[in-house]
């Protein structure tokens, strides 16, 4: 038995085959969390401040609407009307009934428009909703 001979005319190798799999994975794991991140946030609507604004925590699951100033409905960057919100969270509120959905109104939106979704949500039986609003911003002094 002779085990030296064997090692000593071999280098070692570092496999790569398994590192560019990993590096490939992590690669598609941040461009699709960074898609959907975009799609979330309508980038045209700009929130109100509020004293008690605060980052709230994510929840996994949680409906996004957007409402511009004009009144028009954005989810996933598709402009949905009221009728289509009904629809959408009727189906959802079927399945999850602890559905979360956020409303992220433009300052100069209607406040009627927000009613409206409001409204919407209480017929689809979704309760667990929320305004999104940013702290207010702090100017330098002195």
């Amino acid at each position: 038995m002779n085990f030296l001979s064997r090692s000593t005319n071999e280098e070692p190798v570092i496999p790569m085959t398994p590192m560019i799999d990993i590096v490939f994975l992590l690669l598609i794991f941040f461009i699709t969390t960074s898609v959907f991140a975009r799609l979330e946030n309508e980038l045209s609507i700009t929130v109100p401040t509020a004293e008690s604004a605060e980052t709230p925590k994510r929840n996994l699951g949680e409906l996004i609407v957007n409402l511009r100033s004009d009144g028009t409905l954005v989810i996933n960057q598709r402009n949905v009307t009221l009728d289509q919100l009904r629809l959408l969270l009727a189906r959802i509120a079927k399945q999850y009934p602890d559905q979360s959905v956020i409303i992220r109104g433009d300052r100069q939106a209607a406040l009627e428009y927000a009613i409206d979704i409001l409204d919407i949500c209480a017929k689809s039986g979704v309760w667990n909703v929320s305004f999104a609003a940013l702290p207010p911003e702090e100017t330098a002094s002195g």
